[in-house]
């Protein structure tokens, strides 16, 4: 007999560690309207500065403040759907990335 695979949200509730296939749900609708939002507000952010698309300046701009407003909204769409710790703590693990990329001492 062969043993059943789980399904891509089971496999995705036991990667995120949460409670339940709702919970999954909800977290999928977090990043989801993230997404949307940022697709919104991305070229108006940018047009803001009057940058050409496509350019340097563009996708150095992009990584300043578009990046960061997703991170935001995030939280915000996370605190809406009751999903705020799990994108906290999320948030948490990305900073410590980040401050262990700049924090690495040279051999």
């Amino acid at each position: 007999m062969t043993e059943k695979k789980p399904g891509f949200l089971k496999r995705l509730q036991a990667k995120w560690k949460l409670e339940s296939l709702f919970q999954v749900i909800l977290v999928l609708i977090v990043f989801a309207c993230t997404g949307f939002t940022i697709l919104l507000i991305k070229n108006p952010v940018l047009d803001f500065f009057g940058v050409e698309k496509g350019g340097f300046i563009n996708t150095v701009l992009y990584l300043l403040l578009v990046l960061p407003l997703y991170q935001i909204f995030l939280l915000i769409y996370g605190f809406i759907f009751g999903q705020f710790r799990f994108f906290w703590e999320k948030e948490k693990q990305i900073m410590r990335r980040i401050a262990g990329v700049f924090s690495k001492k040279k051999s």
